[in-house]
């Protein structure tokens, strides 16, 4: 394939000082027993699509903001074969900042406990060193479309760049202004941002492309298990006449990272077309399922079949959806909607698109 991805720089060194300054590691674990916000169940009714038959909505701040922008959405279900991870059935989102008065806060993640409705923010950070050597850490500038957790694992789509990949073992609690300080964020660029938790980014998978192809644009993420040997799947968002690949690449069972050969290199090992507008994808058994916004006040479409051969399920999720991910055991097919006052986490059967 002409299109690829390359493996960056590891930041272990970066990651190992800022577990020095700041203490331990708190992981998965440490979100979960600090939770501070929660959701709460969502009427069903036409805003939310003829596909749902189960929603929730976030705090009344979250469901206002204007700042931050839902977009990923993957699961426990991905990361774990038990579908549990610390114990608790989780769902992560990944969101972005528009600028305000020039200035944007990044990109985070969100984990959302299904069984008590509770979620908590977690900053995406770029781990560094001052002039002294050191730790510093300051927010990723993503769109973030799409997450896949898998293993210990956050892939993050990153659009032009291509994947951004971050442990969830290192996520670090920042909320102690001592520890702030020593971080160099004594002047609450995080801290006044709300988030509590930091994850550093770990390593980059560069997008590239041979001489005379297009780059690929990854949109949006997902996990794919439908063979004997896992792939992440990605996308490309288009208007008009810009081009709107699906492709997929194996991932090594060793690492749970994108399979590398020698040099570095992964290389999808399938290539089809989709449709316009695009913003999320499953895979199960050769079936894919598609979402398509229809803009801000419009529900949107799901589109299902293979690849060149999609059928349209108009009115089928609420305006606005997002990335898509599946939850195997209850053969589920869960979205995020990203317009303020019409946000929600929903959940559809996949048997209502056969």
């Amino acid at each position: 394939m002409a299109i690829h991805l390359t493996a960056a720089d590891d930041r272990e060194p970066l990651i190992r000082a800022l577990h020095g300054a700041a203490g331990a590691p708190v992981g998965v674990a440490g979100v979960v027993a600090g939770m501070t916000r929660r959701a709460r169940l969502a009427r069903l009714g036409r805003a939310l699509g003829r596909a749902v038959t189960e929603a929730f909505a976030w705090d009344d701040a979250d469901r206002r903001d204007g700042r931050w922008w839902p977009q990923g959405i993957s699961s426990s279900a991905d990361a774990s074969p038990e579908e549990q991870v610390a114990g608790r059935r989780l769902l992560v989102t990944t969101s972005y900042a528009r600028r305000v008065a020039g200035a944007t806060q990044g990109c985070r993640v969100t984990f959302v406990d299904l069984d008590t409705l509770r979620y908590e923010h977690v900053l995406l950070v770029e781990p560094g060193v001052d002039a002294d050597g050191a730790p510093t850490l300051a927010p990723v500038h993503l769109h973030a479309g799409g997450v896949v957790w898998h293993g210990p694992w956050l892939h993050l789509a990153a659009t032009a760049r291509g994947l951004v990949s971050c442990r969830t073992d290192d996520i670090l609690p920042v909320a102690d202004p001592d520890v702030a300080d020593r971080l160099g964020v004594a002047d609450g660029r995080v801290t006044a941002y709300g988030h509590r938790f930091v994850l550093p980014v770990r390593r980059l998978l560069r997008a590239g492309a041979d001489r005379g192809e297009e780059r690929f644009r990854y949109s949006f993420l997902a996990l794919d298990r439908s063979e004997e040997v896992p792939a992440l799947v990605s996308g490309e968002y288009a208007r008009g006449t810009r081009s709107r690949r699906l492709v997929r690449y194996e991932i090594d069972p060793g690492t749970a990272l994108p399979r590398v050969d020698a040099d570095g290199v992964a290389r999808p090992v399938s290539l089809g077309e989709g449709v316009g507008r695009m913003q999320g994808v499953v895979v199960r058994k050769g079936q894919h399922l598609v979402s398509v916004s229809n803009g801000p006040w419009l529900p949107g479409t799901i589109c299902s079949g293979r690849p060149g051969r999609m059928r349209r399920h108009l009115l089928a999720v609420p305006m606005g959806p997002e990335d898509l991910t599946y939850w195997p055991s209850t053969d589920r097919v869960w979205s995020v909607t990203e317009h303020p006052r019409r946000r929600w986490l929903v959940s559809m059967p996949r048997g209502w698109f056969v």
